[in-house]
């Protein structure tokens, strides 16, 4: 299915509807640092660069599937509209028939900050609600340290995040993060990480 032509009209951020529970407040930050490094007085042109990839759901709202972190940035650094590009309209759909075939596409992912899958109804009505994993944003940093490729498997931080969360205890990311981090650089090139998206450990060869 292709991307639509972008919706010119403006969509307010705190209308927009995640289909996923959480993000890294890290990188939330960074993006929030990019914008008032980017934005100001080219603001209009960072924006259309940037543009939100929704589907149109039940009652005509607007659902992200992908950028929950740039929209949760701009929100929190009082930017109140976006332009979005609309990737399919499933606006007929009732409720249920909607998060599942979100789900088979791959466009949610409701999985909580201890990576327990949970209800479609569990997820957060307005990004301003998404809770914080410290794993995704140790995930999100480990990509940019080199210690896996940027990969087209969706949710592949979410992946990198839960091996992360099986191998290191939360209080430690959260009192450490950059000792953290060395260590999943050490994890990311092991062998029991060959699974994941993007893995570029040593090869045998």
């Amino acid at each position: 299915m292709t991307a639509r032509e972008p919706v010119l009209n403006p969509v307010r951020i705190r209308t927009l509807k995640p289909t996923q529970m959480t993000l890294g407040i890290r990188e939330v930050n960074e993006k929030r640092r990019e914008w008032r490094e980017r934005g100001g007085d080219k603001g209009a042109e960072y924006l259309g660069k940037h543009m939100i990839p929704v589907v149109i759901g039940p009652k005509d709202r607007h659902y992200l599937i992908d950028h929950h972190h740039l929209a949760r940035a701009l929100e929190e650094e009082g930017v109140k509209d976006v332009l979005v590009s609309v990737v399919a309209d499933l606006h007929t759909l009732a409720k249920e028939e909607f998060w599942i075939f979100l789900d088979n596409r791959a466009w949610c992912h409701p999985y909580d900050a201890e990576g327990r899958r949970r209800d479609f109804d569990a997820i957060p009505s307005v990004v301003s609600e998404m809770e914080d994993d410290p794993f995704r944003s140790l995930a999100g940093e480990l990509r940019q340290a080199g210690g896996y490729a940027k990969d087209a498997t969706p949710f592949s931080e979410f992946i990198w995040a839960d091996f992360l969360r099986r191998r290191i205890k939360r209080k430690a990311v959260e009192k450490d993060f950059e000792a953290s981090l060395k260590k999943a650089l050490t994890l990311a090139k092991a062998e029991a990480a060959n699974y994941l998206p993007g893995w570029c450990g040593p090869s045998r060869d």
